[in-house]
């Protein structure tokens, strides 16, 4: 080969080693709960605790933390729409079911500070909602006497609508 054929290949060799590679997609898609779906969820969670015998409010948030379904049952405290919406914020905000983030936080634990937070609702009632390895929202519930009573409401709701987010 001749010094000018060696000029031209060491000349794209150092072209194509200096080219950008190829830049990763500038968008992606997610999964998200549709209205439907999640007023679904919401009025199982608030039958089953009409059924146990508790007036409670329920809120279904999408996997940003907003508010896409409140449903509250005529007795249910005054102060039940907002604890519900948060117990269901707390789960998706933390990525963790709040009767997890109620252990994880109490006083003397190093993650106690949370708890100071505007909107942390450190009580059980709040649960993820996930579909197929995805974070898709989150559902809480506040009224029924005690946290434990209010997460089986929570799962109840998930439960209604399992089928239609797994695949």
């Amino acid at each position: 080969m001749s010094i000018k054929s060696n000029t031209y290949i060491l000349i794209l060799a150092m072209l194509g080693a200096a080219a950008p590679a190829p830049a990763q997609d500038a968008t992606f898609s997610a999964r998200s709960l549709t209205p439907e779906t999640a007023l679904k969820a919401a009025q199982a969670a608030l039958k089953k605790c009409r059924d146990d015998g508790f007036q409670v409010a329920v809120a279904v948030v999408d996997r940003g933390g907003l508010l896409q379904v409140m449903l509250r049952d005529r007795f249910a405290g005054p102060h039940t729409p907002r604890m519900a919406t948060d117990k269901a914020w707390s789960a998706v905000t933390f990525r963790t079911n709040t009767a997890d983030l109620d252990r994880v936080t109490q006083p003397g634990m190093p993650q106690h500070g949370i708890r100071l937070r505007p909107r942390v609702a450190a009580v059980a009632g709040g649960m993820m909602i996930e579909g197929a390895g995805a974070l898709l929202g989150g559902i809480g519930v506040s009224g029924a006497p005690g946290g434990d009573r209010d997460d089986v409401c929570a799962a109840a709701g998930i439960a209604a609508i399992r089928d239609s987010i797994e695949f």
